[in-house]
């Protein structure tokens, strides 16, 4: 009597030019496949053993990756996306430009913002993002809830950093008094939002963290209790931190330090904390940061467009800091694909460091592996391995961008293209397929964005056409 057929498994990727499960050996196997079933994947393997599947989608000519982790982003930005007056100065130039802008966001811009946002992110083969949203305009709404709704439609992992502002201008900060909120305000408020939606399982779909915006825009006293509170609360922290030479000028003259010295003094030197760019710390600064286990949010396209600088990204990788990557804001990066940051990470990280410096290689650990443990979750994703979360991306390897290509499909991946994904799943369930996004009325959700964008520029008083 023959043994009984295996029970089906949800979904099979099958026949893919290579898988680069990002495991502990860092294993990749040609021709292999990956099997996901109830949300987390259940096997990979070599061709000839898949398992029988209810789904099979076809990764034939494929790079099958883990999916990709974005761990900074600003997604109410692609509001004011591509604005050419903020790009005629520098960092806090940028910022002065655009706040009149973003000041006049609400509950319905944030959350059709989002949708069009995380859509955008899955086509370029994103599972999981973060979100750094900062700007809480008095009337505005429940900002933050209206991310992770439209986070639960497109079907993405997410995480909601709860941002915060509370030093205005007349206080000796950057933003203006419309967009500031008082420290207890924003502590009770990250407090409600943490218990209503943080979910700190294996399986999260959304969690929560802490994020007073940077040392230029919120109190020392914020910065201190929100570290206490996070820790009550068990959730991770984050905030942008040495983007640019301008905030260390501002922490030498506010604080008499610089602001790695700052973000210690004020308790968060630590590996509850990622933040954003660390273009400018020194070579002590650096082995502090990976003493704490902090991690880094690498933004290689934004800090190019601002020209804010060259983050030391090899350093810190060898120092023991978690670099992962991020697109940060769709007005600073404008085109929100990880996959090109990848490219850039990889670019500029040979222009800085040599030719030796970087490989695909390591820019595709850094958008998996190591954003993952940027967010605190080393080992739910950012890998291919039995267990796992069923978050799967298949790359397409052919066509003419592709001739010639036959040595290395992971370097390849990143050195030719331009690269979208074929399919995109997340805990199973395909968000692309072939291509296509799998959602609801795209048009609709891109003629309201349109419409909301044009009353915000219009109301702000500047006008696309500035």
């Amino acid at each position: 009597m023959s043994p009984p057929e295996p029970p089906a498994v949800d979904l099979v990727l099958a026949g893919a030019e290579l898988v680069a499960t990002l495991d502990e050996d860092r294993a990749e196997i040609p021709g292999g496949w990956v099997a996901l079933d109830d949300g987390r994947v259940a096997a990979v393997g070599a061709p000839g053993a898949e398992p029988p599947a209810k789904t099979t989608l076809d990764a034939k000519g494929c790079l099958v990756t883990p999916g990709l982790v974005n761990t900074h982003h600003h997604l109410y930005q692609n509001l004011t996306r591509a604005f050419a007056p903020a790009l005629r100065g520098d960092l806090f130039h940028w910022l002065r430009t655009l706040y009149p802008h973003w000041s006049l966001i609400d509950e319905e811009a944030v959350y059709v913002s989002t949708w069009i946002g995380l859509a955008e992110l899955a086509l370029g083969g994103c599972t999981t993002t973060s979100d750094h949203l900062y700007l809480h305009p008095r009337g505005a709404g429940d900002l933050i809830s209206a991310e992770i709704a439209a986070a639960g439609e497109i079907g993405m992992r997410f995480h909601a950093t709860r941002g915060s502002m509370s030093l205005s201008e007349k206080d000796g900060g950057l933003p203006p008094d419309s967009v500031v909120q008082d420290d207890d305000e924003i502590l009770a408020d990250s407090e409600r939002l943490v218990r209503s939606h943080h979910d700190p399982g294996p399986d999260a779909m959304v969690q929560v963290a802490l994020a007073p915006c940077s040392p230029f825009s919120v109190t020392r006293e914020l910065m201190r209790r929100t570290a206490e509170l996070a820790e009550r609360l068990d959730v991770r922290l984050h905030t942008h931190l040495a983007e640019s030479a301008d905030e260390d000028e501002f922490c030498r003259e506010e604080f008499g330090c610089r602001p790695i010295e700052y973000f210690d003094e004020v308790g968060w030197g630590g590996d509850r904390a990622w933040v954003a760019h660390c273009v400018w710390p020194s070579d002590s600064e650096i082995e502090r940061l990976g003493t704490w286990g902090t991690g880094v949010a690498h933004c290689p396209s934004s800090n190019m467009l601002i020209g804010a600088g060259a983050a030391p990204v090899v350093d810190m990788r060898a120092a023991g800091v978690p670099v992962g990557i991020g697109c940060d804001g769709s007005a600073s990066t404008d085109s929100a694909s990880l996959w090109m940051e990848c490219r850039n990470a990889l670019l500029l990280g040979r222009l800085r460091g040599g030719a030796a410096a970087m490989g695909a290689r390591d820019a595709l650990e850094m958008a998996t592996r190591d954003s993952a443990a940027c967010l605190g979750r080393s080992g739910e994703i950012g890998q291919l391995t039995s267990g796992a979360a069923g978050d799967v991306v298949a790359w397409p390897l052919e066509g003419i961008p592709f001739a010639g290509a036959l040595s290395d499909p992971i370097e390849a991946w990143l050195r030719c293209g331009p690269v979208a994904a074929r399919h995109t799943v997340v805990a199973g369930r395909p968000i692309v397929l072939d291509g296509e996004l799998q959602l609801g009325d795209v048009e609709g959700m891109l003629a309201r964005h349109r419409a909301l964008a044009t009353a915000i520029q219009r109301r702000s008083g500047t006008g696309s056409s500035e």
